[in-house]
């Protein structure tokens, strides 16, 4: 028997509209740094380049998913060690899947 991954026909796929039922929304205030007000990150989840610039995917602390939103590196100036990290760990998931690719 052959395992596949569920295929689904692209005229089923929607854009999300509304928040599900039952899920819980808070109302989040932004921080202030220097005299400016800013919202608190939680992690970086992603890193791509868009027309030449990097930019990195953002999950704000206690938003949902829907507010996720694409930051340049100069923007997220208040929050080095959280990008470090980040890079770091990328860093050594691409050299283990280097590795992977040499030994195929």
């Amino acid at each position: 028997m052959i395992k596949i991954h569920p295929v689904v026909n692209v005229s089923q796929i929607v854009q999300y509209r509304k928040q599900v039922e039952g899920q819980k929304v808070e109302k989040v205030k932004p921080v202030k740094v220097n005299g400016v007000e800013e919202w608190k990150m939680e992690k970086l989840l992603n890193k791509r380049k868009i027309r030449g610039v990097v930019k990195y995917l953002v999950y704000w602390k206690r938003f949902i998913v829907k507010y996720d939103i694409r930051e340049r590196k100069e923007d997220l100036e208040n929050t080095k060690e959280i990008v470090a990290e980040f890079e770091k760990r990328i860093n050594i998931e691409v050299r283990q899947q280097e590795k992977l690719e040499k030994k195929c």
